[in-house]
C-alpha cells in the first residue's frame, strides 16, 4: 500500500544522500587544492631558480606565439609578383631564430628548475619518511612493507609533478592565451578574441569535470596496485616459511588474485 510518509521518508534519504555526495565532491576539491597550496613552501625555498625559470618560460613562450606570425609574413611574400630569391632573408633568418629560441629557452628552462624541483621532491620524501618512523608499533605490525614502498615512489614522483604542473601548465597557458587574444583583438574582429576565450572556459570546465571522474579511477587503481605490490613483498620476506609449507602455488594464486 502507498504510504504518503513512506515517499517523505525515501525523500528525506535521497536527498541525505545528495547532499553528502556533493560535501564529499566539495570536500575532495578542496583537499586537492590544499595539497597543492602545501607544495608552495617547498618551492619557495627555490624561489630564484623558480623567477629565473619563469623567465625563461615566458621568453620562450613570446617566441613561440610569435613564430606563426612571422611564418605568415613570409608565405604572404610568396606570391605570384615575388620570387623565391627576393624573399627578405630577415623574415627567414628571424623565423629559424625565433623557433629555435622557443626550444632553447624551454630546456634551460628545464635545466634552471630541475635541481629546485629534486630538492623540494627530497625534503618532502624526508618529511615522510620520518613520519613513517614516528608512527605506532600496531600500524608496522599490519606488514604492509610492499604497499608503503609503492606508496613512497608514487608520491614523490607525483610531487615532482605537481610542482611542475603549477609553474610550467597554469601559468604558461594563461599567458599564451591573453597574448593569443592580445593579438586577435589587435588584427582581427573581437569575436575572434571572444571565441578563443570561450573555447578555453569550456575546455578549462569539460577537464575538471573529467578529471575529478578520472581520479576516483586512479585512485581505486592505485589502491589495487598497492595492494598487489603488498602481497608480493610480503611474500618474498617470509621466504623461509613459504618455503618450509611448500606454499608457492598458494602465494601466487594470491598475488594473481590481487
Amino acid at each position: 500500500m502507498w504510504r504518503p510518509d513512506k515517499l517523505v521518508t525515501t525523500q528525506g534519504k535521497t536527498d541525505g544522500m545528495m547532499a553528502t555526495a556533493g560535501q564529499s565532491a566539495h570536500s575532495a576539491s578542496e583537499r586537492h587544492w590544499h595539497t597543492l597550496w602545501a607544495r608552495l613552501p617547498y618551492l619557495w625555498a627555490f624561489r630564484g631558480r623558480a623567477v629565473i625559470a619563469l623567465i625563461l618560460l615566458a621568453v620562450a613562450k613570446v617566441a613561440t606565439v610569435i613564430v606563426p606570425m612571422v611564418l605568415g609574413r613570409i608565405v604572404d611574400g610568396l606570391n605570384a609578383d615575388n620570387a623565391a630569391l627576393v624573399l627578405p632573408a630577415a623574415l627567414i633568418i628571424a623565423y629559424g631564430a625565433l623557433s629555435f629560441a622557443s626550444r632553447l629557452f624551454a630546456e634551460l628552462r628545464d635545466v634552471v628548475f630541475e635541481f629546485a624541483s629534486l630538492r623540494a621532491v627530497r625534503r618532502i620524501a624526508l618529511r615522510m619518511f620520518r613520519h613513517l618512523h614516528d608512527l605506532d608499533l600496531a600500524f608496522h605490525l599490519e606488514r604492509r612493507t610492499g604497499g608503503l614502498s609503492r606508496d613512497i615512489e608514487r608520491g614523490t614522483r607525483g610531487i615532482g609533478f605537481v610542482l611542475s604542473f603549477m609553474l610550467f601548465n597554469i601559468l604558461p597557458i594563461i599567458l599564451e592565451v591573453a597574448m593569443v587574444t592580445g593579438i586577435m583583438l589587435w588584427h582581427f574582429s573581437v569575436w575572434f578574441a571572444v571565441i578563443i576565450v570561450v573555447a578555453v572556459i569550456v575546455f578549462i570546465a569539460f577537464s575538471v569535470v573529467v578529471t575529478e571522474w578520472r581520479t576516483r579511477h586512479v585512485r581505486q587503481k592505485n589502491k589495487m596496485d598497492s595492494r598487489a605490490n603488498t602481497r608480493a613483498i610480503d611474500s618474498l620476506l617470509n621466504y623461509e616459511t613459504m618455503k618450509y609449507f611448500t606454499n608457492e602455488d598458494y602465494e601466487a594464486a594470491r598475488y594473481d588474485e590481487e
